[in-house]
């Protein structure tokens, strides 16, 4: 099956290391007029007609960092790519379970273990981390390496969860949340606001 990437950013150079052999990589998607027409990996970075002129290749678009993930929506939206074009790709050495569900437009890295969960659509899942039974993590979140989010928990949408935290049981992440890196996270965390630290603590609040 043709794939496409969507931009040609660090989540994407890594998802490199997830595509099985279900997928033929034809190259990176990307609008930056820097990175159009050079390669990457041996792959080229194309402008965004290639959707167009790939009719049949799938897409994975994994835009956003911790200042720009709050536009993840619309820059994917902007793609104008249908949902059931959309692909999902699992690295072979992650385990997830025959339980879990699994949305459109997921990557997931090495090493990540989901056990009874519910991810989203759009939703990346950087290498090492564990979701446990019963949690669910929204559309649109992104979800940083060697996190722990324990069971019963909810990640609201369009959430990011920063590298090395640990959210304990039973509890809420807000949509439009954001953990700093190694946040330990004891209590619920409010819609757009950022929480940071051990414990963590709410360091601002942001308007939508």
């Amino acid at each position: 099956m043709p794939l496409l990437i969507f931009p040609c950013n660090g989540n994407a150079v890594e998802a490199l290391d997830c595509i099985g052999d279900d997928y033929d990589m034809i190259g990176f998607v990307d609008d930056s007029v820097d990175k159009v027409g050079t390669e990457k990996f041996g792959r080229p970075v194309l402008p965004r007609s290639a959707l167009e002129r790939y009719p049949d290749a799938q897409v994975l678009a994994v835009p956003g960092s911790p200042t720009s993930y709050r536009s993840r929506a619309a820059v994917v939206g902007g793609l104008g790519v249908k949902r059931e074009r959309f692909a999902t790709i699992v690295h072979p050495s992650a385990r997830v379970s025959p339980r879990a569900r699994v949305g459109a437009n997921v990557l997931i890295m090495a090493g990540v273990v989901i056990t009874t969960a519910a991810i989203g659509d759009h939703v990346c899942i950087l290498p090492n981390t564990v979701i446990h039974h019963d949690s669910a993590v929204g559309d649109w979140t992104l979800v940083g390496s060697n996190v722990t989010i324990a069971g019963n928990v909810t990640v609201g949408s369009n959430a990011y969860i920063g590298s090395g935290t640990s959210i304990i049981n039973g509890i809420r992440i807000g949509d439009g949340a954001l953990l700093g890196l190694g946040s330990n996270v004891l209590r619920d965390v409010a819609p757009n606001s950022t929480f940071a630290g051990n414990p963590a603590r709410q360091l601002a609040r942001h308007t939508v």
